[in-house]
């Protein structure tokens, strides 16, 4: 079977229109693809946070996760986040079953490296696919919020790309990021352009000269781990253009492509 991972980001989770759920069930039903759904929550653990009165802080991009903090993004995430994706593709007719990465050990983490600075924030270790498969055989699409468990049960949370990407690599699977922008945008006679194919060479640059910035970077860091790590391809998609998914699938130039040995570079 041919697996696909979908990461959706927060800030794109209330913009998803019927149409990409309904491409997400054509997938598993039609072109034999087996969906899998990774989700952020960012936005909406912002303004939990705010509202509740607990001071939050970002370090290089991660959130500095306290117990408290943790708490609140456990809650959006596996909560009402999870959950409303879940509504919104059995409203289309699929089967969806909506967990985290706690439940079954789906995914066990070890804490990153500077826990002093960041708290509880984790990098998953291991992806329980004899978990993740028993569920996809009973025709369910797993609709999956980032959060892990450790050692002596510790809970963390996990950058939703990097989730996305460790899931993809224990499959061998394709990697989808879904976003509002149709790809990398670069510079072409004085508009931004998608970038089609991308590597990794020219994704370097691209961020060493600030083309690439703030919330892509650890996507295509991702990206370029997932496929260093076995996933076939890995592609950032505009969620907000109809068909981008089964458009990928069928090889068609949509989003960026990105890959870690050289390409023809389509603008």
């Amino acid at each position: 079977m041919d697996y696909i991972v979908i990461k959706c980001g927060g800030s794109i989770v209330d913009q998803l229109s019927p149409s990409f759920y309904k491409n997400v069930i054509e997938l598993q039903e039609q072109k034999q693809v087996q969906p899998i759904i990774v989700h952020g929550g960012g936005p909406m653990i912002s303004t939990r946070l705010k509202q509740m009165n607990v001071a939050t802080r970002f370090v290089n991009g991660l959130r500095v996760t306290t117990k408290e903090v943790l708490d609140v993004v456990e809650m959006v995430l596996s909560g009402s986040v999870n959950k409303q994706m879940v509504r919104a593709l059995l409203q289309q007719g699929g089967q969806a079953m909506g967990l985290s990465g706690i439940d079954g050990h789906l995914l066990h983490a070890k804490p990153i490296t500077d826990t002093n600075k960041y708290g509880f924030v984790g990098e998953v270790e291991h992806v329980n696919v004899t978990f993740l498969k028993n569920i996809i055989a009973h025709d369910y699409i797993p609709i999956i919020s980032p959060i892990a468990i450790g050692e002596q049960n510790q809970r963390y949370n996990i950058n939703a790309d990097l989730a996305a990407a460790a899931i993809a690599q224990a499959l061998h699977a394709n990697l989808c990021f879904i976003s509002d922008i149709p790809g990398i945008l670069v510079d072409k006679n004085g508009q931004k352009r998608p970038l089609h194919e991308t590597t990794k060479k020219q994704i370097e640059s691209l961020i060493a000269s600030n083309i690439i910035y703030g919330g892509m970077i650890p996507k295509v860091q991702a990206a370029l781990t997932a496929l260093e790590q076995g996933a076939p391809c890995v592609a950032i998609l505009d969620g907000m253009k109809t068909n981008s998914l089964t458009d990928f699938i069928a090889g068609k130039q949509v989003g960026t492509s990105i890959q870690l040995e050289e390409v023809s570079h389509v603008y």
